[in-house]
């Protein structure tokens, strides 16, 4: 039986957003998991000014006699179907090495803007490199908290009722508006994700300082319905016929009364309770919205998609991420292993979904 080909992952971590460190500690963690039997790894870390770089851990290779390049070089994308490699920029007086490639498939463990949002995406299509995850459209639909509401309504899919803000603008009208919501309520930034820049607000006089900390953060911003209810989280896994993972319930364990940023990261501040106590016709409805709503939105490879449960067991989403949190024991990884797929297998079958999906698109006359 012939070897299976070793794959070249570039795997990014770092970016411009404001979960910067958070999708550090997830790409350092995808690094290490990546079998080195199967993958050749080359860890690109980008700063928060967007330039790449080859992290520390790795080092790049050169010619025999060529002085030893530091692990820190700075990096550039060489485009084209024949080439699709990563060119280091060499210190001064240093010959320029060779590109490391051809990459065959980018995983991004980016979250938020210039990763999660369809803008690296773009990137990748255009000088036609595979990469995990979902394309353009999809990227850029499900990082819009406002815009894919809209779309999710429109199949009849329950979300939380909102008013949103835009272009940093907060009077009387909207104020007025966010009072037919009721209080408490959540404010948060459009297009972030990991709870940063999110507020709960308990009364009025709380609202302007939670919008004012949003638009920090992002020009648009929602004010959410609360909704009472257990959270609830659930992993997608595929292409064109997904694998939905079982219900995972989040259950918060330190003080704070809401999924906040210290609760999903602070070490013991939540557990997974998986697979989630619920009734199975309530079991098999979360399932089935996740589906609808990972295929309606036109995601692929992955997504972890957050809902409540209310004491009626009204089904209501609230998020779909489609670059989740990824250490081992982060919840999209969590939700799986409780399925038999450990985290290295979890990672090998996205990379195969990549390409997959990437070799599907070159059938197209565009």
């Amino acid at each position: 039986m012939s070897e299976r080909p070793r794959i070249r992952v570039a795997v990014l971590g770092g970016g411009r957003s404001s979960e910067h460190e958070v999708s550090l500690r997830s790409a350092a963690s995808v690094v290490a998991a990546l079998d080195p039997e199967r993958f050749d790894v080359v860890p690109v870390q980008i700063d928060r000014g967007g330039a790449w770089q080859i992290e520390s851990s790795a080092q790049l290779a050169l010619e025999p006699g060529d002085k030893q390049i530091e692990s820190s070089a700075r990096l550039s994308l060489e485009p084209g179907a024949e080439s699709r490699s990563l060119v280091p920029t060499a210190p001064a007086g240093l010959p320029a090495p060779a590109g490391i490639g051809p990459i065959d498939v980018v995983l991004p463990i980016l979250h938020g803007p210039f990763g999660e949002d369809g803008r690296l995406q773009g990137l990748l299509d255009m000088i036609n490199i595979p990469y995990v995850g979902s394309g353009v459209a999809a990227s850029a639909l499900t990082m819009d908290k406002d815009k894919v509401k809209y779309v999710l309504r429109g199949v009849g899919i329950a979300v939380a009722d909102h008013v949103v803000l835009r272009n940093r603008r907060f009077g009387a009208v909207d104020a007025e508006a966010v009072e037919r919501l009721g209080y408490p309520c959540f404010v948060k930034p459009a297009n972030l994700g990991s709870s940063v820049g999110i507020s709960k607000v308990t009364a009025p006089d709380g609202l302007a300082a939670a919008v004012e900390l949003a638009f920090r953060h992002d020009r648009t911003v929602l004010v959410e319905e609360m909704i009472e209810g257990r959270e609830v989280e659930l992993g997608v896994l595929g292409n064109s016929d997904p694998l939905v993972s079982p219900p995972g319930e989040i259950v918060i364990e330190n003080d704070s009364d809401w999924y906040d940023y210290s609760a999903k990261y602070d070490e013991g501040a939540m557990r997974l309770r998986v697979p989630a106590e619920l009734p199975e016709s309530v079991t098999a409805e979360l399932q089935d919205v996740a589906r609808r709503a990972f295929e309606v939105c036109g995601c692929s490879g992955m997504a972890r998609i957050d809902f409540f449960v209310t004491p009626e067991h009204r089904v209501v989403l609230n998020e779909i991420n489609t670059i989740p949190g990824f250490t081992a024991t982060s919840v999209y990884a969590e939700l799986f292993e409780a399925i038999g797929i450990g985290y290295p297998q979890l990672l090998e079958r996205l990379i195969q979904l990549a390409l997959e999906r990437h070799a599907d698109d070159q059938t197209y006359a565009y």
